[in-house]
């Protein structure tokens, strides 16, 4: 935005604008709003952007503020005829329209949009690459069987990245291995709003509730014996081989769960409103549904879905 010629005002406007929105959009994607203290829109638009602006300050999003009273000029050069009126910049120009996003969630779509396509330097990409190998180290020690050193690791990847999905949900999961099911609820319980939404998230808080119903340690190895005899003596008692299947499934032995469950959806698939079948889908959750072993689980059900 060149300066000669200009107005000694007009000068000191650019000034301002080069500062406080053409250097940060450098680096990071500028939320640029012109507003005005008489304009009852852009005050209910204040804390929409505000908020969106702060909740994505880790992904490399700031808010600026023109008042197009006090900077005429810089409102000229953009060709304001009305506000609010809502630009995206990034490296000193404009990239997109905003003025028409008046709500949070349309905002973010756009924001997500957007950020998908630019080289912004965000807070959270770096934090991302920085905790990759400690998320790896999690999951090693967490493969291992040692449960309360994977959660001593994924809770010190939380204090570096407070966003980070894959972190949180490695907490549960070593939680939960580690036996400490009352933790892994507090975690669960007290996670970000944005993180909660995670499938690693939804996968984790499967495991858990698969957890949370099994039986004590002690109790489930005669209890996987005496239902299996039931089940022997009773195969069509549908109860009965359900109940074998929860244990199993407490005792890690998921293929013979998977049968079991199988199993009932094939004798009668709507025994116990759909419970055989809910239970097997809250399994493949917990495992993972990209799993191979989930994957093949899942062509068996649909062979007895649709076959």
């Amino acid at each position: 935005m060149a300066t000669l010629g200009l107005s000694a005002e007009d000068q000191a406007e650019v000034a301002r604008f080069r500062a406080e929105v053409v250097e940060p959009s450098m680096t990071n994607l500028v939320i640029l709003d012109f507003w005005a203290e008489w304009c009852g829109p852009c005050k209910q638009l204040t804390p929409v952007l505000e908020k969106v602006a702060a909740d994505y300050a880790g992904k490399g999003v700031v808010l600026a503020k023109v008042n197009v009273d006090e900077q005429r000029f810089i409102a000229a050069q953009f060709r304001v005829q009305s506000i609010p009126t809502v630009y995206a910049m990034f490296q000193g120009q404009p990239v997109a329209d905003l003025t028409n996003a008046r709500t949070e969630s349309q905002l973010k779509a756009l924001l997500d949009q957007i950020l998908r396509q630019l080289p912004i330097e965000s807070a959270d990409a770096a934090a991302e690459q920085q905790v990759e190998p400690l998320l790896a180290m999690g999951e090693e020690v967490l493969a291992a069987g040692d449960g309360e050193r994977a959660a001593s690791i994924f809770a010190q990847i939380i204090e570096i990245a407070p966003t980070s999905a894959p972190a949180h949900a490695g907490l549960i999961r070593a939680l939960i291995a580690a036996g400490q099911l009352d933790e892994a609820g507090e975690v669960l319980a007290t996670l970000p709003e944005e993180v909660a939404k995670d499938a690693a998230i939804g996968q984790a808080r499967s495991g858990y509730e698969l957890a949370r119903n099994a039986p004590p340690a002690e109790e489930l190895s005669a209890e996987l014996a005496a239902l299996t005899a039931a089940v022997a003596a009773d195969p069509d008692n549908n109860q009965v081989r359900f109940d074998l299947a929860a244990a199993q499934i407490a005792a890690g032995q998921r293929d013979g769960a998977a049968d079991n469950l199988l199993a009932i959806i094939a004798a009668d698939r709507g025994w116990n409103e759909g419970a055989a079948r809910e239970r097997l889908l809250a399994l493949f959750e917990a495992v993972g549904l990209e799993d191979g072993w989930v994957k093949a689980q899942r062509r068996r059900l649909s062979d007895i879905l649709f076959g």
